[in-house]
């Protein structure tokens, strides 16, 4: 086991050990029973550590140029690390017996009606990854440390649905990370004390 790998599965055991109050979530915004879905957040083993994330195509229909985890609904008779694994690997043709799973952390609900569940896991650096032009048009890796301080993100407020809704923000070479993305990053980043990560 790579010393990296068993620091994060330290710091995320000792992080998941309570519940936490006031988690983000768009539950408020749903009109519907929300459908089980999953994503892969996948942290590169190298010495500065990084996350990947893709940019969806500008022409889908749902959620078009957002920035996202590698991940989708959850088919029946998967859990969500099966799941997101599967996704992964259709997205960005990343090989599942190469991610060493750390856990599954806080489902995120939502507006547009799924209960997120995102799966920590650990990737080789420099990984052959091929996207899928239907679902990703260009992925990207972001430096770990940067990319869960928090002070890096900015709030905004909008009326949506009928209510107010913050959301997150930060920019980063000209990819956006925001929303859904940025939440769960700022509910995972409450949970993970990364100077522990690091001499």
């Amino acid at each position: 086991m790579s010393l990296f790998f068993d620091r994060l599965q330290r710091v995320f055991d000792d992080g998941h050990g309570e519940e936490l109050p006031d988690l983000l979530t768009d539950e408020k915004f749903l009109d519907s029973e929300a459908r089980p879905a999953a994503v892969l957040i996948p942290v590169t083993d190298r010495p500065q550590p990084g996350v990947i994330l893709t940019q969806r195509p500008h022409d889908l229909r749902s959620h078009p140029g957002q920035v996202a985890f590698p991940g989708g609904k959850i088919d029946p008779g998967e859990n969500p690390v099966e799941a997101a694994l599967r996704e992964a690997h259709e997205e960005l043709a990343m090989p599942p017996h190469h991610v060493r799973v750390i856990g599954a952390t806080d489902n995120y609900i939502t507006g547009t009606g799924f209960d997120v569940t995102p799966v920590l896991g650990v990737v080789p650096p420099d990984l052959p990854l091929v996207p899928n032009p239907g679902e990703v048009e260009s992925w990207f890796e972001v430096p770990l440390v940067q990319l869960f301080d928090q002070s890096n993100y900015k709030a905004n407020t909008v009326f949506w649905r009928g209510a107010e809704r913050t959301y997150f923000e930060m920019h980063y070479e000209g990819y956006r990370i925001w929303g859904v993305t940025a939440a769960i990053i700022a509910n995972l980043a409450r949970r993970l004390e990364l100077t522990e990560l690091f001499d």
